[in-house]
């Protein structure tokens, strides 16, 4: 278990070159947009616009502030994402457009990539979370002030908690926190 501080985020291009990533996790160690096995990032979304297209990738989108979005993904219909809604997966090799439903947004994208890994992401709203250990890898993103209990560590808004195959964790907020659960497998054939 290691805490994945916001302040050391590493901030970078979008691959489209019309805006900004930060970049909060990625598999392997320093791989860039192209060459990833899994990403994990933010990024605002400031005006209507084409996605990148990351070909052989699965993308799940969650929207954290703003009023929303609605994305429009090639051979799908139209799906309108707001903070309070479920993460939505996409195929990310899709041609993809974002409206914005009144201003800006920050999304939480995560990408794997397809015949090699899968991903999960769920949205919980909670006081009190328990991780039981588990044989995947769990990244967990907090928009809100949370304690790891037996840790003793505190994660502030947009810290993450990566635990490692067999770790678990509790969470405690003194008030309800959005959490979200990132999970990542390796396919095995």
């Amino acid at each position: 278990m290691h805490v994945l501080r916001s302040a050391n985020h590493k901030r970078m291009p979008w691959k489209n070159g019309k805006g900004e990533t930060v970049e909060i996790a990625v598999s392997p160690p320093g791989a860039t947009v192209d060459n990833f096995d899994w990403r994990i990032s933010m990024a605002t979304v400031a005006e209507d616009g084409p996605f990148s297209v990351f070909d052989g990738i699965d993308r799940t989108l969650s929207v954290l502030t703003g009023e929303g979005i609605t994305l429009s993904v090639e051979g799908h219909a139209p799906h309108s994402l707001r903070p309070e809604c479920a993460p939505h997966a996409f195929p990310a090799d899709r041609q993809t457009s974002a409206t914005l439903l009144a201003g800006p947004v920050t999304d939480l994208n995560v990408m794997s990539r397809r015949g090699a890994f899968t991903h999960a992401v769920e949205r919980v709203v909670t006081r009190q979370l328990t991780l039981q250990p588990s044989a995947h890898l769990r990244i967990v993103l907090t928009l809100n002030d949370v304690s790891v209990v037996q840790e003793n560590i505190r994660l502030h808004p947009l810290d993450a908690l990566f635990l490692g195959p067999g770790a678990g964790a509790r969470l405690s907020s003194a008030s309800p926190a959005t959490i979200y659960i990132i999970q990542i497998d390796g396919v095995t054939t």
